[in-house]
C-alpha cells in the first residue's frame, strides 16, 4: 500500500529568522520609547529629546546581530529618526542645531507625539505615541486634549483589529473616522499607513485617513494578505476638518525614493546623496547627522526636485488645535495578527478624562475582541510557540 503523501508546506513570505529580527527591533524601540517618555518633562528641549532618541536607537541596535553572515555585516540602525511634534504639529519635527526652534522646551499641558523606529537587517519596527506633559492620575488630561487623545487611542485599537487577512483598507479608514467623530475630532487628512518589507517602509499597499474626494478616487482598494507587515499611523486632530498645512519649519528628514532613478548633475548633490545612502541606506535620515548641514540642504535640492529623494515635511493643523498620534507595526502570520511593536508606554485610561463616549455599538463590539482568535486552546499554544506570546491591548 502506497504511503500517503505529506502535504506540501506553503512557502512563507516571512521566515522565522526575519520575524525574530522584526521583534528584536520592536524590543529596542520599546526600550528607547520608555526612556524618552521619562525624559519628556517640563523644561526638556526638543532637540535634546530627538538626539537622545537617535543615540539610544544606535546603541540598542549596535548591541545585537554583530556576527557576520557569509562574511557580510548585518545592516541595522535607525528606521525612522526620532521626532518630537508638539500640540498642533502633526509629525516629523526633528530640528537641526541651526533651527530657531531647536531650543524650544516642553511646558505643562503640551500634547507631545514621540515617533521613532529601528531596524535589523532592513526589518523595521516603527512606533509613535502621545503623552501630555505633567498629567497624572490626580491631575488628568481634560478638555480637547483629552478628546483628541482618546479618539486617537480608540482609532489605533480599532485599526489593530481590522488589519487582518482578508479585510480591506477602507474598513480601517471608516472605523478611525467614526471613532474620531464620537469625540468631535477628525483624522488628519490624507495621512498614509503603508505595507513594509525588507528595506521598505512605504510599500504600495496603503491605508489612508480622512481622504479628500480626489484622494479617495485615486487610492487603490487593497486586501490585507497573509505574512504581510504594516506600519499603521493613526493621527487625529481636534480641528473641524483635519486639514494640515506646511508652515515655517524646515524639513530635516529625507528618504531615498526607491522607485526613481536619476543621474544628479551637480557634484555637491552627488556627494550628499552618496553620504545619505551610506549612512541610512533605504531608510529616512535626519540631515543633522550629515557632515555639513548647510551643504546637505543645498545638495538635496536637486535630488528632491527630480523625485530621487522625498522630504518628510513638517505640517501643522490650526494653532488652536491639538493632534494626537499612535503608530504601531503589525505582522499577519498564519497564526493571526501579531504586534511587532509594544503597547504605548504612557497611556492609561486613568490619565485621560473626557465627557464624551464612544457609543457606536459596532465599534464597541470590535474593541471587545482580542487581537487573535482563541477559539481552540491548542491553536493558541501553537501560535505562541511559533510566533511568541499572543499580544493584546
Amino acid at each position: 500500500m502506497a504511503e500517503a503523501q505529506k502535504p506540501v508546506e506553503k512557502q512563507r513570505l516571512i521566515s522565522e529568522a526575519d520575524m525574530t529580527k522584526y521583534k528584536t527591533a520592536g524590543d529596542i524601540v520599546n526600550d528607547v520609547m520608555r526612556k524618552l517618555v521619562s525624559l519628556s518633562v517640563e523644561g526638556a528641549k526638543l532637540i535634546d529629546l530627538c538626539t537622545e532618541g537617535d543615540r539610544l536607537i544606535e546603541e540598542g541596535t549596535g548591541a545585537v546581530y554583530n556576527k557576520n553572515v557569509k562574511g557580510v555585516k548585518v545592516s541595522k540602525g535607525i528606521a525612522f529618526p526620532t521626532s518630537v511634534s508638539v500640540n498642533n504639529t502633526v509629525a516629523h519635527f526633528s530640528p537641526l542645531v541651526s533651527d530657531p526652534l531647536a531650543s524650544q522646551a516642553l511646558v505643562k499641558g503640551d500634547v507631545v507625539k514621540l515617533h521613532l523606529g529601528a531596524h535589523i537587517d532592513g526589518f523595521a519596527a516603527i512606533s509613535a505615541e502621545t503623552i501630555v506633559v505633567g498629567a497624572t492620575e490626580q491631575d488628568p488630561v481634560t478638555g480637547r486634549r483629552a478628546d483628541v487623545l482618546q479618539a486617537a487611542w480608540y482609532g489605533a485599537e480599532l485599526a489593530m483589529r481590522l488589519v487582518k487577512v482578508g479585510n480591506k483598507n477602507w474598513a480601517v479608514t471608516d472605523a478611525v473616522s467614526r471613532a474620531a467623530s464620537a469625540f468631535d475630532c477628525k483624522p488628519v487628512e490624507g495621512m498614509l499607513s503603508c505595507q513594509q518589507t525588507q528595506n521598505v517602509i512605504d510599500g504600495k499597499k496603503r491605508v489612508i485617513l480622512n481622504p479628500s474626494e480626489a484622494q479617495r478616487r485615486d487610492m487603490e482598494t487593497i486586501t490585507f494578505g497573509e505574512d504581510e507587515v504594516y506600519g499603521i499611523d493613526i493621527l487625529v486632530s481636534s480641528g473641524e476638518d483635519g486639514k494640515a498645512r506646511v508652515e515655517d519649519s524646515k524639513t530635516s528628514i529625507y528618504q531615498k525614493e526607491g522607485s526613481v532613478t536619476y543621474q544628479l548633475k551637480m557634484k555637491n548633490s552627488r556627494m550628499v546623496f552618496s553620504e545619505m545612502q551610506k549612512k541610512a541606506g533605504a531608510f529616512p535620515i535626519n540631515i543633522r547627522v550629515m557632515e555639513d548641514e548647510k551643504r546637505a540642504r543645498l545638495g538635496l535640492q536637486e535630488a528632491v526636485a527630480h523625485g530621487l529623494v522625498k522630504p518628510y515635511e513638517v505640517v501643522y493643523t490650526p494653532s488652536n488645535t491639538f493632534v494626537a498620534a499612535f503608530h504601531f507595526t503589525i505582522a499577519l502570520p498564519p497564526t493571526g495578527p501579531l504586534l511587532i511593536t509594544h503597547p504605548p508606554v504612557w497611556y492609561k485610561p486613568e490619565l485621560v478624562k473626557t465627557d464624551k463616549e464612544l457609543d457606536d455599538e459596532e465599534l464597541k463590539a470590535l474593541l471587545a475582541k482580542t487581537l487573535r482568535d482563541t477559539k481552540k486552546k491548542k491553536k493558541t499554544k501553537e501560535a505562541e510557540s511559533a510566533d511568541g506570546p499572543v499580544e493584546t491591548k
